[in-house]
């Protein structure tokens, strides 16, 4: 069983969560960032999978409803929804361990022997099934998935200290002076929240870590960190299960919870081989598709075409004698005459005025950019009126427009 944890508030893609939860932001141009877990499990051919939600979820239970009634009992799979629902205390989730603990009976009643425990908040292409193997070859009490990170940049993630079997004999969050691969020098383990475990050993870990009153309820701050210590944990690393682009691709993984990374992970795919192949029918992303019309180019006057350079546009844009480059147009977009976007991610059913100006920049749902804005060529006026990154993305949303009137 796949068990999604999808509950987290997503506070540094700012005003992008303002309304849904991180795992219900759009990617790519029709997906969702969960549909990659649920795609990856799926695709690993698990067919019983339940997601955990809590903030501002309505956005992602009603793509969830939309996009993945397809498992039936009748073909003895499952897909549960769970909110925070009292059923074990009178709080909502309190963590990500505490996430699974109010939920045992659920999924007692399905009776799996194995659990797979996954972030929903991270863009990448996994079969789980090496990894599970791995877990049952090493009678492991629980075995965490890693990616291979340079030490410099380590500091940012939990980090796993490994022997030469992979063992885990130390994990440290954050640490200032990561531990080093015991066979590649220069580079760390770091976990990528998802963890495998036998059901019955987790139920016995999830009742005593809540019976513990000094426990945050967390698999990273608590529950893994006991097992190092007191069980048998190991490290799978990322490399033997990546689904990659190309057999001599890149192992392909991003946490998406920054503005600088959502963006970059987006401009990555619009590259003429991107390391996250989105066009694999072998393992594809699976998501709720609008029924739209095609995309659609109009106007043949010099100076006056629709275009579009290195770009993804998905279904239902109309480009009217604008010009696209390097960018992500999501479903139903619609660009004006003489409009420009260039570097940009734009969510779905945006509409760009006459000579508007884009670049560097994340549009979100709905907004309605007016007739000759220009975005991404002033930092100080776009710092005055929008939200900009230090890496200089601007952040475009429909109530920042507003006050542009006033």
């Amino acid at each position: 069983m796949a068990y999604v944890l999808a509950g987290g508030r997503g506070s540094r893609l700012m005003e992008l969560t303002a309304v849904r939860a991180k795992p219900a932001v759009f990617f790519a141009g029709k997906s969702r960032i969960i549909d990659f877990a649920l795609s990856n499990a799926i695709n690993s051919g698990i067919r019983r999978i339940a997601v955990a939600t809590q903030y501002k979820a309505h956005s992602l239970i009603r793509h969830l409803q939309r996009g993945w009634n397809f498992l039936h009992p009748f073909r003895n799979e499952s897909f549960d929804i769970l909110p925070a629902s009292q059923r074990v205390s009178e709080q909502w989730y309190a963590g990500t361990a505490d996430a699974l603990y109010q939920n045992i009976d659920i999924i007692d009643s399905y009776g799996p022997d194995y659990l797979l425990v996954l972030a929903g908040d991270h863009v990448y292409k996994m079969d789980y099934e090496p990894m599970l193997v791995e877990h049952v070859e090493r009678n492991a009490d629980v075995t965490v998935a890693c990616i291979e990170v340079p030490i410099e940049e380590a500091s940012s993630f939990g980090v796993m200290h490994v022997d030469a079997r992979d063992r885990i004999v130390a994990f440290v969050e954050k640490p200032a002076q990561p531990p080093e691969m015991p066979d590649r020098p220069g580079y760390a383990l770091a976990s990528m929240g998802i963890y495998a475990f036998g059901r019955q050993l987790l139920n016995d870990q999830l009742r005593r870590d809540a019976a513990d009153p000094e426990s945050t309820r967390d698999f990273g701050r608590d529950v893994i960190p006991w097992l190092v210590a007191n069980g048998r944990a190991y490290a799978h690393r990322f490399t033997k299960s990546c689904v990659r682009s190309s057999t001599e691709g890149a192992a392909y993984w991003r946490d998406v919870g920054t503005l600088d990374a959502y963006w970059s992970a987006n401009m990555d795919l619009t590259g003429v081989m991107p390391a996250l192949d989105l066009y694999d029918r072998d393992w594809p992303i699976w998501t709720y598709s609008e029924i739209t019309p095609p995309a659609k180019f109009v106007q043949d006057e010099e100076g006056h075409e629709g275009t579009a350079d290195s770009s993804l546009v998905s279904g239902g844009c109309i480009i009217s004698g604008g010009q696209v480059r390097r960018s992500l147009l999501s479903t139903g977009t619609h660009m004006h005459s003489h409009a420009r976007v260039e570097d940009c991610v734009v969510l779905p059913y945006v509409e760009l005025g006459r000579r508007s100006r884009l670049s560097r920049a994340i549009v979100d749902r709905g907004v309605r950019i007016p007739d000759d804005l220009v975005i991404g060529e002033d930092p100080e006026r776009d710092s005055a009126c929008f939200r900009r990154t230090e890496g200089g993305v601007t952040l475009v949303t429909q109530p920042m427009i507003d006050r542009l009137a006033h």
